[in-house]
């Protein structure tokens, strides 16, 4: 069994920076690629930024400048630098890794940034 265990979140005011930190502990030969999602109150879990062992990122438009997705191999470590926060990044966001033969989930953090 995998876990993920995130850390990092908290109450920010807009204009402020975040990072998000997810590890993966447990039975693991390799991770394949790692991410970032999001879900809002009322609104879907929505990609945030994904990064694959290789270092090769995609990142959504609506971050796109502001955060910053990378890993440490070595660590099974993933990390997301959010800068210039806004109030409508205000979400649980949740770290997801694909150890193979499945996917696993965090149990999310919450970041909310005050206007």
């Amino acid at each position: 069994q995998v876990q993920l265990v995130e850390s990092g979140g908290g109450l920010v005011q807009a204009g402020g920076s975040l990072r998000l930190s997810c590890t993966a502990s447990g039975i693991i030969f390799r991770i394949n690629a790692m991410g970032w999602y999001r879900q809002a109150p009322g609104k879907q879990r929505e990609l945030v930024a994904t990064i694959t062992s290789g270092g090769r990122t995609n990142i959504a438009d609506s971050v796109k400048g502001r955060f910053t997705i990378s890993r440490d191999n070595a660590k099974n470590s993933v990390y997301l630098q959010m800068n210039v926060l806004k109030p409508e990044d205000t979400a649980v966001y949740y770290c997801n890794a694909n150890v193979p033969p499945s996917g696993y989930w965090g149990q999310g953090t919450q970041v909310t940034v005050s206007s």
